[in-house]
């Protein structure tokens, strides 16, 4: 009749908690490996593009993050285009002439001034840069909707018109960015207190 043995007395769930027990001791170590019953295994590197080993597959956790950032971007919402920010802009404005506060987040916003929309573009800006820096898609989908709502916001808040951007935009195109920058005038520069634009 074979012995049974006893469960370990604290369960570990995650490694962050085999981490922490491993350095306190040897004697506490020991325990981690009888708790997970199994030897370490050797870390699963992936391996680069076109690269294949025979019979060995990505580990799972690398495998879901390779499907969420690599997966493509489906649009199936009807009568998406670029004109929507133009159509945005002309809802903002209208909630700014309304300054309809109780029920509207956008003249609630406007109504607060310009440091206050501008700090909440900024917040937006920061949120999507670091979705896009942690690879999260659909996250830097999100984000990006949110800051290019409150860069229209920025823009009724200035009195600038979307055909006012798209003007210049369409001034700038063929042109070099560099070429571009060295043709700012002087007053930028001086007006930045530095030289050192990009």
């Amino acid at each position: 009749m074979a012995k049974a043995t006893k469960p370990a007395k604290a369960k570990l769930a995650d490694k962050s908690k085999i981490g922490k027990i491993k350095s306190v001791g040897k004697a506490k170590k020991k325990l981690v490996v009888k708790a997970k019953g199994a030897k370490r295994k050797a870390a699963v590197l992936p391996l680069p593009e076109g690269v294949k080993l025979k019979g060995a597959k990505l580990p799972r956790r690398i495998r879901k993050v390779e499907a969420r950032v690599l997966e493509p971007l489906s649009v199936s919402v009807a009568g998406a285009a670029a004109s929507i920010l133009d159509e945005l802009w002309a809802v903002i404005e209208q909630r700014r002439l309304s300054g309809d506060v109780t029920s509207s987040h956008s003249a609630r916003l406007l109504a607060r001034g310009t440091a206050k929309v501008a700090q909440k573009f900024g917040e937006e800006a920061v949120e999507c840069v670091i979705e896009a820096t942690l690879g999260n898609r659909a996250a830097t989908v999100l984000e990006s909707a949110d800051v290019l709502y409150h860069l229209m916001v920025v823009w009724v808040d200035a009195g600038i018109k979307p055909i006012e951007i798209w003007t210049e935009l369409k001034r700038r195109q063929g042109i070099s960015g560099i070429a571009e920058k060295a043709a700012r005038p002087s007053g930028i520069i001086r007006a930045a207190g530095t030289s050192k634009l990009p």
